[in-house]
């Protein structure tokens, strides 16, 4: 999309490319080797990476926010080499839209928390980063189908901030 296009034309659902982007070099200072553990809410699901990360991106396509209830979704990109099952892979459900051409989803049937998925394609593997058990010491890079973010979506900074839930106020 150009500058041009009207913003009714900017505001239509838009599919989810997080892949095939320019993966980005992160710094990601002793990454090469380093193990990064995630797991479903219920538990019955872990998963494990090795290695460097493509690219951490924020996508705020309309796909993404459906299947995260969220304004934006937090994938990490990584080859799927990098990528293992510790346990409960029999408990992992699959969506796939037909008319996508990269876009799929993960979750756990038990519990419904979202699990890294494959691409369509095979080329890449998207781990939601709010699945992940440890700090997988990189940060995000770049929010991608931002012209498509949520009209109710507000800048973090923007925001008060609590360091737990505020009491109530009578």
């Amino acid at each position: 999309m150009d500058a041009g296009e009207p913003v009714d034309q900017l505001l239509q659902p838009l599919p989810c490319v997080t892949l095939r982007l320019y993966f980005v070099r992160l710094k990601t200072g002793s990454m090469e080797n380093s193990k990064v553990s995630g797991s479903c809410l219920c538990g019955a699901v872990t998963y494990q990476f090795v290695g460097p990360v493509k690219v951490f991106q924020y996508c705020h396509c309309s796909r993404c926010r459906k299947f995260t209830g969220a304004a934006h979704a937090s994938n990490i990109i990584i080859d799927p080499t990098q990528f293992r099952w510790l346990s409960g892979e029999e408990s992992v459900g699959r969506f796939e839209l037909p008319e996508a051409k990269h876009f799929a989803t993960s979750f756990c049937t038990k519990c419904g928390s979202s699990l890294p998925w494959r691409t369509k394609s095979g080329t890449a593997v998207v781990v939601p980063a709010g699945s992940l058990d440890v700090d997988p010491q990189v940060k995000p890079t770049q929010n991608i189908f931002y012209a498509n973010k949520a009209p109710w979506f507000e800048e973090v900074d923007d925001l008060e901030k609590y360091r737990e839930l505020p009491a109530k106020e009578h």
